[in-house]
């Protein structure tokens, strides 16, 4: 039997506004709400919605047999309270379900795992708080921000009562093995780390629309037959992408909605294909081999690591600007002024600032709100200049 698990991403990040030097010390609203809100409202009706809909009605066509996994950023779901409640409402009525889980993160997508770990606890304990209240639950399972992982991180999610781990499986990291099974991990005593399939995952997230790609148009009976002529041992695939790939990245008429309604009950009408949630996969203990991380490794780009986020001297001197006010920050005591500044630990930010090229360059244009990396990189500094002197 192999298991299929789903599992999505959905994150907004609170877009910061263009913010000049000249306004350093005349204006202190950092966030752009109107884009913000207009992504929100945007994306919720193309994707969040439509795509909560196929997924409810594929859990009860299946008999709950169907079960996916969601983690809702922090930041997301304070915009989605904000400008865009229904999508709230559609979570909680996947929640109810019973086939859903919902995974753990930091509450603001932020690198604090990386270089903070103080920080990374705070933000974990925020984001149980907010699954508690809006969808009842008690994450048992962690996925660090953009899949980042190494044994470090590993120990720190271990420490926080977490029983697994979800992470990229890259080639780095697996030498020519597949990740079609359960991990331990070198360094955290062995802690169970279920790995992305980037080669499946991707084949939805990336090519399914592209007409150049050989197996275009992919269908759902096609995808079925791929894994099931898979060998016993792929025991386990790990089907993880943005949420944002239905109905955004993928539009409509593409045919991704049509792709993943029939995906479930096909998947299921033999006897070759189970769908599992994490909790579940971990509850069954099946630990297999241990695996060392030379790096920390991520889902982002080609290379896989941390230079997304940290690959040019401007991403690595804005990082340790934001993080170089905490302490003042929370000295003031002012839950808006602490909330200003844990929004700049949103990883975004920094992701704006790469100056890539080739394809990832594409990608990272495609997000950004800014003109350039340059001006992203100016404005989080203006930005953070004007917050230090307010602090002082």
């Amino acid at each position: 039997m192999t298991s299929l698990s789903f599992y999505f991403q959905v994150h907004q990040p609170f877009r910061i506004a263009r913010y000049p030097y000249s306004a350093i010390g005349e204006r202190h609203n950092y966030y752009d709400d109107w884009l913000n809100e207009d992504v929100a409202k945007r994306v919720a009706k193309l994707c969040y919605l439509p795509m909560n809909a196929v997924l409810k009605q594929a859990i009860e066509e299946t008999d709950g047999r169907f079960r996916c996994s969601f983690s809702i950023s922090g930041t997301a779901i304070r915009q989605f309270e904000a400008w865009a409640p229904e999508v709230i409402e559609s979570f909680q009525e996947l929640a109810e379900t019973g086939a859903v889980e919902f995974l753990c993160e930091t509450s603001r997508h932020s690198l604090a795992a990386l270089v903070h770990p103080e920080e990374f606890r705070i933000q974990v304990a925020e984001q149980r708080a907010l699954l508690k209240k809006h969808f009842d639950v008690a994450p048992t399972t962690f996925r660090n921000t953009e899949l980042i992982v190494d044994a470090s991180v590993a120990r720190q999610v271990k420490d926080l009562g977490f029983n697994m781990l979800v992470g990229e499986g890259a080639d780095v990291l697996l030498n020519g093995r597949p990740p079609r099974r359960l991990f331990g991990m070198d360094g955290a005593d062995r802690f169970p780390l279920f790995l992305r399939d980037y080669k499946y995952s991707d084949d939805i997230a990336f090519r399914f629309s592209n007409q150049g790609w050989e197996a275009y148009p992919l269908y759902a009976e096609t995808f079925v037959e791929w894994i099931e002529s898979l060998d016993d041992e792929d025991r386990l695939i790990g089907l993880f992408m943005d949420y944002e790939t239905f109905g955004e990245h993928q539009p409509a008429d593409t045919g991704i909605f049509d792709f993943m309604a029939a995906l479930p009950r096909l998947a299921l009408a033999g006897e070759r294909i189970q769908f599992e949630l994490p909790r579940e996969i971990a509850q069954r203990g099946d630990v297999g081999e241990t695996l060392h991380y030379p790096r920390p490794v991520s889902w982002a780009d080609e290379e896989r690591d941390l230079s997304a986020w940290f690959g040019n001297h401007m991403q690595r001197a804005a990082s340790d600007a934001i993080y170089s006010i905490r302490d003042e920050a929370l000295a003031t005591g002012d839950p808006k002024m602490i909330e200003t500044w844990r929004d700049l630990t949103t990883s975004d930010h920094v992701y704006y600032i790469s100056t890539k090229c080739a394809s990832d360059g594409d990608v990272h244009e495609y997000f950004s709100p800014f003109d350039s990396p340059h001006e992203a990189f100016l404005t989080v500094m203006n930005v953070v200049e004007d917050f230090s002197r307010r602090l002082r």
